[in-house]
């Protein structure tokens, strides 16, 4: 977990939302037992009766955030000054297809692909687009950094679906320079942009004394180029990336109940459809005695044995994810790491359609139904057949170190997966407004708070 996620929270947290830990969530060794689950929940709930308030202590560096937030949504930093990172991570919610209605909350990916349907996003040339799904941004500054794992002998933290930028920071990076997102030439060229707003120029001294109006060396154009993206990483550590108001949250600590469908889909997610095991669901107490919320992700690396997405433009190969990286593939002469990618958070997962790496679950009813029956529900040619997720699937599209252990026979009925499907609707932010509950005021500040 990052140790500064609550940096910018604008009220005090309790010690319960602390996440000081600099390791994630280690993988379980075995899914909890209804009993089990019930008493970490438990002792949850008592400890958000008695643990006192945690002062911030944090320095806040308000011109940091701030030229973050800018930084975020300007549109200037693409080549054709027509994408910015919340083109393809939105930080207002996305309509819903179905009603024409906004969605409950943000979900922090393309609404392009949320509204259209696409799998992927356009880039800022014309006729250039990402090979992959947009992953949210949402809750991302928990991920620890992409490092090995001694104990659990494996790959794990990261961002993007490979892991190939350690931190947030470095990930902001990526996108304006990549040709098929805003396609900047160069970091200078960004750092050129930049100059031309005031703004930008008072922030960048304010928050790091750094001075970008003059003449920069490539040395120092890296330093600005890097300020950049540290100033965007913090701004996605405030509290609107990631503001535990679920319905989930809610019932964890103790201040609703969810229905019984809900709560037979959180069963069988903990249990039956073994879904726990890497979307761990469970809140965990750190050494210090503070707790992290449960996040939905062992933050490592999975090859769920999708099939190729033929909507992408231009069909590209598919993406070897993890294993695809040059540096990880000398390491891995075995080519075990070939076609894992990223377990990505379940947060707001109902309202961040579509699916999987390559966006080819159109829906949550559908990528459940693929979990429970990839191996047994038969064969269709490719995800454009008529038949597709109903009379069968497709092969993977990278057949290498497929799970097969906990993923495509696990003998739900159509009943328990649409149980599933319920219960991971509770996971939407926004639940004192939009779940209209009498026991939760639209103004409640979030169930960790007092």
């Amino acid at each position: 977990m990052t140790k500064y996620k609550a940096y910018f929270f604008p009220l005090k947290l309790w010690t319960i939302l602390a996440a000081t830990s600099s390791q994630p969530a280690a993988a379980l060794e075995r899914l909890l037992t209804p009993g089990e689950f019930e008493s970490i929940r438990h002792e949850l709930q008592d400890d958000l009766q008695h643990l006192p308030f945690n002062p911030d202590k944090e320095t806040r560096n308000w011109p940091e955030r701030l030229l973050g937030e800018k930084l975020y949504s300007d549109n200037n930093l693409s080549l054709q000054r027509n994408q910015s990172c919340a083109t393809c991570h939105q930080i207002t919610p996305a309509i819903n297809p179905e009603t024409g209605q906004p969605y409950q909350a943000p979900g922090f990916v393309d609404a392009d692909n949320v509204e259209k349907g696409t799998p992927v996003s356009d880039g800022s040339v014309a006729g250039a687009f990402g090979a992959l799904n947009a992953p949210s941004a949402g809750y991302a500054s928990f991920t620890p950094p992409f490092h090995w794992d001694q104990t659990q002998k494996a790959y794990v933290g990261g961002q993007f679906w490979n892991g190939r930028a350690s931190t947030p920071a470095e990930q902001a990076g990526g996108p304006p320079l990549n040709p098929a997102e805003m396609a900047m030439p160069s970091k200078a060229a960004v750092i050129e942009r930049l100059k031309e707003n005031a703004a930008y120029r008072a922030l960048f001294w304010a928050a790091y004394r750094l001075n970008i109006a003059g003449l920069l060396s490539a040395a120092e154009t890296d330093v600005a180029y890097n300020a950049m993206g540290k100033a965007i990483a913090a701004f996605e550590r405030t509290r609107s990336f990631g503001p535990f108001t679920s319905k989930y949250d809610y019932f964890l600590a103790g201040r609703i109940e969810l229905t019984p469908q809900e709560r037979l889909g959180l069963d069988l997610f903990n249990n039956k459809a073994q879904c726990a095991s890497c979307h761990v669901s469970a809140p965990k107490k750190n050494r210090e005695g503070t707790w992290t919320p449960a996040l939905f992700t062992d933050y490592g690396y999975d090859n769920i044995g999708a099939p190729r997405n033929l909507d992408i433009p231009g069909n590209p190969e598919p993406n070897k994810g993890l294993g695809g990286r040059p540096d990880i593939a000398a390491r891995d002469p075995q080519g075990l790491e070939i076609g894992k990618h990223k377990t990505m958070s379940l947060r707001n997962i109902a309202i961040t359609a579509p699916y999987g790496h390559n966006g080819v679950f159109k829906s949550l009813e559908q990528i459940t139904h693929f979990y429970n029956t990839r191996d047994t529900l038969g064969r269709v040619a490719d995800n454009r057949d008529p038949g597709f997720g109903i009379k069968g699937w497709p092969l993977p599209e990278v057949p290498q170190n497929v799970n097969a252990s906990s993923i495509g026979n696990l003998g739900l009925t159509a009943q328990e997966e649409a149980a599933i499907v319920a219960f991971l609707k509770t996971l939407t932010d926004g639940y004192p407004i939009w779940g209209r509950d009498p026991r939760v005021s639209s103004n409640d500040p979030g169930p960790y708070e007092r």
